[in-house]
């Protein structure tokens, strides 16, 4: 009976229910009434049958036995007969059953006709409240088809119809977070191309510029060899460039799975920093490591050294020579914090806030090496194994970068 919770199937039953008792009360009602008219025409044919006899002079007890009389005889039913009243004569031969069947005719049908009224509009309103249901529904899928789900189909009853809403209300819903995530990956394709694009023209007009230096002094060996040099610098610049731009839309668009483990933080760290020392050598900085070298990360060691690397590659560009850079970490019973803290030139206050976005970079690094995507890959790569990055700076004081993970897996 799980039909009866639809709410429009369920009133159209309570209606049939009240048609079929109305009905029967009307029956009721139709054979108390035409009781009554039996038994006021059966005495008003023996009131007329009493007064004839009584003005021709019968007596009254003979007419009173007349008619009480249930026994009948072979000379009373052929006076019957030869009068014309039998079971086969006409209607319209006995005046009371004539009368009778024109009252019971027209009682009838016009009980018939309010009845069958009644059960035609019952049926008629249930019906086009069904109309009007399904032209609504019928509207909202058509509004899907065209990818406006701005409207919903009603869900506010029970019942299969209603079942059957809901399921396409749930693919609707699909097929719109399919739809929100096909225009975010064409966006962000869009942007993404726009962005390389912008930041290729750099280096394509310096490489095009050193090339037509190259060619009009072919004969000259230290220009040669100085824009040659150049010439690495630029292409090394858009490869830097394209492979970070690569990882990032993979990482954006989830196309990286990460291999996470628990492996040693100083394998970790180690691994981060091992293209990075003679670079901090070369400059007189110094790198510093400090922390408990039986602690563990759960982590992606590939990926996350990447992304440690960045940092501290980014910290070396904004130091100078004589100052540090300190990687520590510790150990709580729920996360692991790597901090990588330097002396440097610090960020300032308006900048903060924009350093993990794509090509960002300040008016007071202008003159700093990079191209502006080591950081915001960082913080892809971290928050896509569900860890945390911030950073804590003030200008001409230093920065502070926190990389932390839970230590549960």
């Amino acid at each position: 009976m799980s039909f009866l919770q639809d709410k429009q199937i369920r009133r159209y039953i309570i209606f049939l229910a009240i048609f079929a008792l109305v009905t029967l009360c009307a029956g009721g009602l139709f054979f108390i009434d035409q009781s009554d008219a039996v038994r006021s025409s059966y005495i008003a044919h023996d009131e007329a049958i009493a007064s004839s006899l009584l003005e021709q002079g019968v007596p009254k007890d003979v007419i009173a036995n007349a008619l009480t009389s249930t026994e009948t005889s072979q000379g009373g039913i052929e006076l019957l007969t030869e009068l014309g009243i039998e079971s086969q004569a006409a209607a319209n031969s006995l005046p009371y059953l004539s009368q009778f069947q024109r009252d019971t005719l027209i009682t009838v049908l016009i009980g018939l006709a309010v009845l069958l009224t009644f059960l035609f509009a019952g049926t008629l309103i249930f019906f086009l409240r069904r109309k009007n249901l399904y032209q609504q529904a019928g509207k909202v899928i058509e509004n899907y088809i065209n990818g406006d789900f701005s409207f919903h189909l009603p869900q506010n009853s029970e019942g299969a119809i209603f079942y059957i809403f809901a399921s396409v209300e749930q693919l609707a819903t699909m097929l719109q977070a399919k739809s929100d995530t096909d225009h975010k990956a064409k966006e962000f394709l869009k942007s993404t191309i726009s962005d390389i694009s912008h930041q290729l023209k750099t280096p394509l007009a310096a490489i095009t510029m050193y090339q037509e230096i190259i060619a009009d002094e072919p004969e000259n060996p230290e220009t040669v060899k100085e824009f040659s040099e150049k010439i690495g610098v630029s292409l090394k610049r858009m490869e830097e460039l394209i492979q970070s731009m690569l990882k990032i839309t993979r990482l954006d668009t989830g196309n990286i799975v990460f291999e996470k483990r628990n492996c040693p933080v100083t394998e970790l760290i180690s691994r981060s920093i091992s293209e990075l020392t003679d670079r901090a050598i070369t400059e007189n900085k110094q790198i510093i490591l400090k922390g408990n070298s039986e602690q563990t990360v759960f982590c992606d060691l590939e990926w996350t050294s990447e992304a440690i690397g960045n940092i501290v590659k980014n910290a070396l560009d904004h130091t100078k020579p004589g100052d540090t850079i300190q990687i520590s970490w510790e150990c709580t019973p729920a996360i692991l914090r790597i901090f990588i803290a330097d002396s440097g030139s610090g960020i300032a206050p308006e900048d903060i806030h924009h350093i993990f976005k794509r090509f960002y970079r300040s008016k007071h690094s202008l003159e700093t090496p990079g191209i502006g995507l080591g950081l915001p890959l960082a913080k892809s790569i971290i928050t896509g194994q569900n860890g945390l990055l911030s950073v804590q700076s003030e200008l001409n004081e230093g920065t502070t970068f926190t990389v932390s993970f839970l230590t549960e897996s």
